[in-house]
């Protein structure tokens, strides 16, 4: 028997899993059989679901809600439905099918972040029974592997006034740790267009990879202008605002001076920090130091950069009652921060205090042989059933 009273709802996490891992929801691809499958789910328990979708109405964000939604605010539970991909990873089983294993479940999507999910919905035919006084929401969210995207529109389509959820838990793997901060994280991509000519009469050309690498070079002082300005005491692992160049691409043969190359660059934010003036440094560069000096060459050299991912970090609120909720539910006396990004600096942007606190493990997630340990599905069910106990008072 569980602490609630009720029998152990494992089994059925585990089933719910097993059919949460089968939809192949990289984030490349649709999550609607995955959400239409949720939403049958609830409708059974007779639970409305509601959805937004993305510009194309191939994806959609899903949120429900258990209890008095007149009784207003409420805590969301909230997850991301996409996953990472598994092209090129050595797997020992079908990623998208559940192994268990020495007590481990094993799948893309086990430890980040579908375990949370099953949870969620395996409990909610002891949510309903538990008269709850307060309302407990789901909100399960598209192309948060990406940059967070799809979680915007499920905000922005939240109850208003009394309804509106009070705070929100965000289920990522923390091993039930209470994690109150995350850095930022910012993805770019930088275009350099220059001017082909044979590589013999280089002064006739401007080349695109050798601009390019002067940029990333400006980027990698940035980088380490940071390392020099490291706060220990912020506890995070690097502690300073770091920098990454993950792709590069240029260029058409060895002997021709190359038009074009493209980057892409990140930086993750320590909280709290301007992630614009970060930006603005490396633009003005670009504009004013670098690109003049390509025109003098070629008049239609251009530097330009777009946005790919802007991912707010968590910043620490004293006296946070998402993070006095958590603590609460967990016994736990300390926090903890994380570097990985997730949807609650996005939730604590739009007003709504959040928290980060789920099972299993993010030294896990976007491996081969992704898994969960089975104590931690029984570590995140007490906690989610302590949250009703919570809301039932």
């Amino acid at each position: 028997m569980s602490e609630a009273g009720t029998a152990d709802p494992a089994p059925a996490t585990i089933e719910i899993l097993r059919r949460l891992v089968g939809f192949d929801t990289v984030s490349a691809r649709s999550n609607l059989e995955l959400i239409r499958w949720v939403a049958d789910y609830l409708d059974g328990h007779g639970i409305a679901s509601r959805l937004t979708y993305d510009e194309g109405g191939n994806k959609a964000n899903l949120f429900a809600t258990i209890g008095p939604a007149e009784a207003g605010g409420g805590v969301i539970l909230s997850g991301h439905t996409d996953v990472v991909p598994v092209e090129g990873q050595p797997w020992d089983s079908d990623p998208f099918a559940l192994v268990e294993r020495d007590g481990k479940l094993y799948a893309r999507g086990a430890a980040d972040m579908k375990s949370f999910i099953a949870i969620a919905l395996a409990l909610v035919p002891e949510f309903k029974a538990r008269a709850l006084k307060r309302p407990i929401h789901f909100a399960f969210s598209f192309d948060e592997e990406v940059g967070c995207n799809g979680v915007h529109h499920l905000i922005e389509d939240l109850p208003q006034g009394k309804a509106r959820p009070r705070l929100v838990i965000i289920g990522e793997p923390t091993l039930m740790a209470v994690a109150n901060a995350h850095k930022g994280s910012y993805v770019f991509r930088t275009t350099v267009t220059g001017l082909e000519a044979h590589s013999s009469t280089p002064q006739r050309g401007v080349n695109a990879i050798f601009a390019a690498s002067e940029i990333i070079q400006f980027i990698a002082g940035l980088a380490a202008e940071a390392r020099a300005a490291a706060e220990p005491e912020s506890g995070f692992v690097p502690p300073y605002t770091s920098f990454n160049i993950g792709m590069i691409g240029g260029g058409t043969a060895h002997n021709i001076i190359a038009r074009e190359c493209a980057f892409t660059w990140e930086f993750r934010t320590l909280p709290g920090r301007d992630p614009e003036a970060i930006r603005r440094r490396v633009e003005e560069f670009a504009a004013q130091d670098l690109l003049p000096r390509l025109r003098q060459v070629h008049a239609g050299a251009s530097i330009a950069t777009e946005a790919v991912a802007l991912v707010p970090g968590l910043v620490p609120e004293p006296q946070s009652p998402a993070v006095d909720l958590a603590r609460q539910l967990t016994g736990a006396n300390d926090t903890t921060v994380i570097a990985f990004g997730t949807e609650a600096g996005i939730f604590q942007a739009a007003g709504i205090p959040a928290v980060i606190c789920g099972p299993g493990s993010i030294d896990e997630a976007h491996k081969p042989n992704e898994f969960i340990a089975l104590e931690q599905i029984a570590a995140g069910t007490a906690f989610q059933r302590r949250l009703a106990d919570w809301a039932a008072r």
